[in-house]
């Protein structure tokens, strides 16, 4: 196994707050799946959940490479809690693609909070052998 690429990312919570009071609901469907939107106790501590869910999609995306921070990959990263309450990324479509072509098939994602932060970190491996691979690593 080895590591592919890292990324990291902080989001302050209140501005987050600020801007999902602005837009509404329209800004939770741009950024949140149905099921990261639907996950029970969502309005408990609904600004941290959010921050927390865009820094680890935020870092997600900085392992995926630069061209793809200012993309529309937000609801083709999810972020999904095992019972164990671990987090863990789900990709689909052109963010699965992109993970193949860079080898990427294990992900380690760690998120944390506080009232007015939220941290998000994504280390991406692939478990295939070194010799097998043929890409090259994001930039």
């Amino acid at each position: 196994m080895s590591i592919i690429s890292h990324g990291i990312d902080i989001v302050d919570v209140r501005n987050i707050a600020a801007l999902v009071k602005q837009k509404e609901e329209g800004f939770e469907k741009q950024y949140l799946t149905v099921a990261e939107r639907n996950v029970s106790g969502f309005n408990t501590n609904r600004w941290q959940y959010f921050a927390s869910r865009l820094a680890a999609k935020k870092a997600v995306l900085k392992v995926l490479g630069r061209e793809y921070q200012q993309s529309d990959l937000w609801l083709e990263i999810e972020i999904q809690k095992r019972s164990t309450g671990e987090p863990f990324v789900v990709l689909y479509a052109t963010a699965l693609e992109i993970a193949t072509k860079f080898g990427i098939n294990k992900w380690l994602l760690s998120i944390s909070h506080t009232p007015f932060y939220a941290a998000g970190c994504a280390i991406a491996f692939s478990t295939t052998n070194k010799s097998q691979q043929h890409t090259h690593l994001p930039q």
